[in-house]
Protein backbone atom coordinates (compact mmCIF):
# COMPACT_ATOMS: atom_id res chain seq x y z
CA UNK A 1 0.00 0.00 0.00
CA UNK A 2 1.66 3.67 -0.99
CA UNK A 3 0.13 6.75 1.11
CA UNK A 4 0.81 9.83 -0.56
CA UNK A 5 1.05 12.65 1.90
CA UNK A 6 -0.03 16.34 1.27
CA UNK A 7 3.80 17.65 2.06
CA UNK A 8 4.83 15.59 -1.05
CA UNK A 9 6.03 12.63 1.70
CA UNK A 10 5.26 9.05 -0.29
CA UNK A 11 5.04 5.93 1.89
CA UNK A 12 4.91 1.99 0.64
CA UNK A 13 3.55 -0.08 3.70
CA UNK A 14 4.27 -3.91 3.04
CA UNK A 15 1.25 -6.15 4.06
CA UNK A 16 3.11 -7.81 6.76
CA UNK A 17 4.27 -4.59 8.24
CA UNK A 18 0.49 -3.15 8.22
CA UNK A 19 -0.78 -6.27 9.46
CA UNK A 20 2.03 -6.13 12.35
CA UNK A 21 0.83 -2.63 13.00
CA UNK A 22 -2.72 -3.04 13.52
CA UNK A 23 -4.40 -1.25 16.68
CA UNK A 24 -7.27 -3.03 17.33
CA UNK A 25 -8.39 -4.47 20.80
CA UNK A 26 -7.62 -7.84 19.59
CA UNK A 27 -4.44 -7.24 18.27
CA UNK A 28 -3.32 -5.02 20.95
CA UNK A 29 -5.23 -6.04 23.99
CA UNK A 30 -6.83 -4.32 26.10
CA UNK A 31 -7.72 -3.55 30.02
CA UNK A 32 -4.63 -4.76 30.39
CA UNK A 33 -4.94 -7.82 28.83
CA UNK A 34 -1.74 -8.53 26.27
CA UNK A 35 -3.36 -8.71 22.80
CA UNK A 36 -2.46 -11.51 19.80
CA UNK A 37 0.19 -9.53 18.16
CA UNK A 38 1.54 -9.91 21.30
CA UNK A 39 2.33 -13.39 21.64
CA UNK A 40 4.34 -12.87 18.21
CA UNK A 41 2.38 -15.63 15.97
CA UNK A 42 3.42 -16.23 12.62
CA UNK A 43 1.49 -15.06 10.18
CA UNK A 44 -0.11 -16.31 7.41
CA UNK A 45 -0.53 -15.57 3.86
CA UNK A 46 -3.78 -15.34 4.49
CA UNK A 47 -3.29 -12.93 7.52
CA UNK A 48 -1.06 -11.10 5.01
CA UNK A 49 -3.18 -10.55 2.33
CA UNK A 50 -4.62 -7.21 2.09
CA UNK A 51 -8.02 -7.77 0.31
CA UNK A 52 -9.75 -4.28 0.88
CA UNK A 53 -9.32 -0.85 1.90
CA UNK A 54 -11.85 1.77 3.11
CA UNK A 55 -11.89 5.12 4.32
CA UNK A 56 -13.06 5.65 7.70
CA UNK A 57 -14.05 9.86 7.76
CA UNK A 58 -11.16 11.87 7.23
CA UNK A 59 -8.42 10.23 9.65
CA UNK A 60 -8.06 6.32 9.51
CA UNK A 61 -8.00 3.54 7.16
CA UNK A 62 -9.13 0.69 7.42
CA UNK A 63 -8.36 -3.10 5.42
CA UNK A 64 -9.86 -6.55 5.47
CA UNK A 65 -7.33 -9.22 5.37
CA UNK A 66 -7.92 -12.68 3.44
CA UNK A 67 -8.78 -13.95 7.01
CA UNK A 68 -11.88 -11.74 7.22
CA UNK A 69 -9.78 -9.41 10.25
CA UNK A 70 -11.24 -5.71 9.90
CA UNK A 71 -11.21 -4.62 12.89
CA UNK A 72 -8.35 -2.18 12.96
CA UNK A 73 -8.40 1.06 12.27
CA UNK A 74 -5.08 2.74 10.97
CA UNK A 75 -5.15 6.82 11.45
CA UNK A 76 -3.40 8.84 9.27
CA UNK A 77 -0.91 9.48 12.19
CA UNK A 78 -0.54 6.72 13.03
CA UNK A 79 0.51 5.22 9.49
CA UNK A 80 2.97 8.49 9.31
CA UNK A 81 4.62 7.54 12.39
CA UNK A 82 4.95 3.93 10.96
CA UNK A 83 7.53 5.48 8.10
CA UNK A 84 10.26 3.52 7.94
CA UNK A 85 11.95 5.74 5.20
CA UNK A 86 15.25 7.19 5.81
CA UNK A 87 14.25 10.55 5.85
CA UNK A 88 11.38 9.88 8.80
CA UNK A 89 13.40 7.26 10.53
CA UNK A 90 16.12 10.27 10.58
CA UNK A 91 13.62 12.60 12.20
CA UNK A 92 12.51 10.61 14.94
CA UNK A 93 16.47 9.72 15.68
CA UNK A 94 16.58 13.37 17.37
CA UNK A 95 13.55 13.18 19.23
CA UNK A 96 14.73 9.88 21.01
CA UNK A 97 18.35 11.51 21.53
CA UNK A 98 16.34 14.41 23.37
CA UNK A 99 14.12 12.05 25.56
CA UNK A 100 17.24 10.03 26.46
CA UNK A 101 18.92 12.96 27.45
CA UNK A 102 16.35 14.46 29.83
CA UNK A 103 15.79 11.15 31.09
CA UNK A 104 19.21 11.46 32.06
CA UNK A 105 19.66 14.91 33.77
CA UNK A 106 16.91 13.88 36.28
Amino acid sequence: MTVDWADGHRTQYKAVSLRWMCPCAFCRGEAGTPGWLDSMPTLTAEQTQLVALKLIGQYALAPTWADGHDTGYYTFEALRRGCTCETCAADRQPAIASTQATEEIQ
